[in-house]
């Protein structure tokens, strides 16, 4: 009876997370435990050259999976999802949806994973003095702008996913710090936009004519903890189809899937950062001072706090893998033999650790697709190996493990050995890290130095920011990070590994290979 109480006195937050391939909503109780959750499969269509999601997808989207986490409910506590103590929304973050003066989208949401704005992110880059990467939304804006798009004159605002889903929800044309952060470049001293660069960027479009200035049309920022408005009687009806959910709900600033995740994995505080590591893989770790000069490897984001964090972003991770490891189930069945998944990969991931620290002379590359920090816009997977190479099953697994993380290594060797960023603690989350230890003493030899994985690691961006609406209930004059510790992680060290030195040094050899062999992934993509 004791949580149908709390769910039926609102004392709890519903957190929703529009992922790449699945919108998760989850209900916590006000100490951060998962109570119900509901979800929805969806995946980005490509239409005019451009990769997108209609609004229809959105909303049918969002409905569903909030209507799975109220079913839940009631199936578990036989409980009406009536009110909550607050609601946070979180999105993919960077792209471009841009409205005009009557709330119509304009032009197809062009998301984060489009590729079609070098020309208006180098211009930019080189403007600035300040890394825009390509899937940023004020390069998406400006390329609109150099492709002389008729409807840029039109537009009265433009936003992130998550931006838009809290504005129709709440009235409010507001982001969280760090969704603003991939919009365009924030000022860590002032918690909002770089005044210097928006002057800068109003300049280069003076003579286009346009009726408004970059601070006209993009949304305002907040820090967490701060209050983003309230469910409006609109707003509800839209989440909930079924008209039990009222209005007047607080509702904590939208954030995005980087602020999500740092919240997930209690890395906001200063030195600390986390690696994500499934599809893709990106490392995140937030700084004591800006970096000394301009990086095209690494983007500058912010914690949902608004503090620097140096992020190094790469398309390939588990994939090949992942390929691989069917190539061992498919031997196993033709050998008569059925193979449990787990079992599996338990196995191939164990094996890794019998392995060479340098591979014994195998080398190669996971490119499923392209790698901008090394400078592919497309991938082709290559294995290679020296004649007398000690070509084993241990050192051809650790060789995979070491594929799937050797280009984040190249951007965190930037951060780490070049610009000499501390970081005091690293946390682990993703399928990268399922298999006790492995892929932590794997990651830990790249890094060099600890690496930690929590039990909460596998709940996620939808926890993440329904942690955040918490925030926003229950701060009571603490920061963010102090209420990490103090409410939500409590008492939770998490398992921590550190490499031996001799893995450390074993993966730096590796790393010269990888290096000299580049050519060789050049050489697949031009022939194969």
């Amino acid at each position: 009876m004791e949580t149908k109480e709390i769910i039926e006195a609102g004392r709890t937050a519903i957190g929703i997370e529009f992922g790449s391939t699945r919108i998760k909503a989850v209900l916590v109780d006000d100490a951060g435990k998962v109570l119900a959750q509901g979800g929805y499969g969806w995946e980005n269509q490509y239409e005019n050259g451009v990769w997108t999601y209609s609004l229809d997808m959105i909303w049918t989207g969002l409905q569903t999976a909030y209507t799975e986490l109220r079913e839940d409910v009631k199936k578990q506590y036989d409980a009406d999802l009536k009110t909550v103590g607050a609601i946070g929304f979180s999105a993919m973050m960077h792209g471009y949806m841009a409205f005009d003066k009557d709330d119509n989208l304009l032009v197809p949401f062009r998301t984060w994973r489009n590729t079609i704005t070098e020309e208006a992110a180098a211009a930019l880059t080189k403007e600035f003095g300040f890394n825009i990467p390509q899937r940023w939304s004020i390069a998406h804006l400006y390329q609109a702008i150099l492709n002389k798009e008729e409807h840029v004159k039109d537009v009265t605002f433009f936003t992130t996913l998550a931006g838009y889903i809290h504005w129709q929800l709440t009235g409010e044309k507001v982001l969280g710090v760090g969704d603003a952060s991939g919009m365009f470049p924030i000022d860590s001293t002032t918690r909002n936009y770089n005044k210097e660069y928006m002057d800068k960027f109003d300049k280069l479009i003076e003579g286009e004519g346009f009726g408004w200035k970059l601070g006209d049309i993009i949304p305002g920022v907040l820090v967490a903890g701060e209050s983003a408005g309230t469910l409006t009687e609109k707003g509800a009806k839209l989440l909930d189809v079924s008209g039990t959910l009222e209005a007047g709900i607080p509702l904590c600033p939208p954030e995005g899937d980087a602020g999500t995740g740092m919240v997930a994995t209690n890395s906001v505080a200063v030195r600390t950062g986390n690696v994500s590591a499934g599809t893709s893989i990106f490392a995140m770790v937030v700084m004591e001072k800006a970096l000394s000069k301009v990086h095209e490897e690494i983007d500058v984001v912010t914690t949902p706090s608004g503090d620097d964090v140096a992020m190094v972003h790469c398309n390939n991770c588990t994939s090949d893998i992942n390929a691989w490891a069917n190539i061992f189930r498919e031997y196993s069945e033709a050998m008569g033999i059925e193979v449990d998944t787990n079992k599996l990969y338990t196995t191939l991931f164990k094996a890794a650790l019998g392995g060479a620290p340098d591979c014994g002379g195998l080398a190669g590359f996971n490119y499923f697709s392209g790698e901008p920090v090394t400078g592919f816009d497309e991938g082709r997977p290559v294995f290679a190996r020296k004649v007398n190479a000690d070509f084993s099953f241990a050192n051809f697994m650790r060789f995979n493990l070491y594929s799937a993380v050797s280009t984040l290594k190249v951007g965190l060797d930037i951060l780490l050995k070049e610009e000499q960023v501390k970081v005091d603690k690293l946390f682990g989350h993703g399928g990268f890290f399922k298999t006790p230890e492995v892929g932590q003493r794997i990651m830990s030899a790249a890094t060099g130095g600890p690496v930690t994985v929590m039990e909460t690691a596998g709940e996620g961006g939808a926890w993440g920011i329904a942690v955040l609406a918490l925030f926003l209930m229950k701060k009571e004059g603490r920061s963010l990070s102090e209420f990490l510790n103090e409410v939500i992680f409590a008492g939770e060290e998490g398992v921590e590994i550190t490499a031996s030195q001799e893995e450390i040094d074993g993966f730096d050899s590796f790393m010269k290979t990888f290096n000299a062999t580049l050519p060789i992934e050049k050489a697949a993509v031009e022939t194969l």
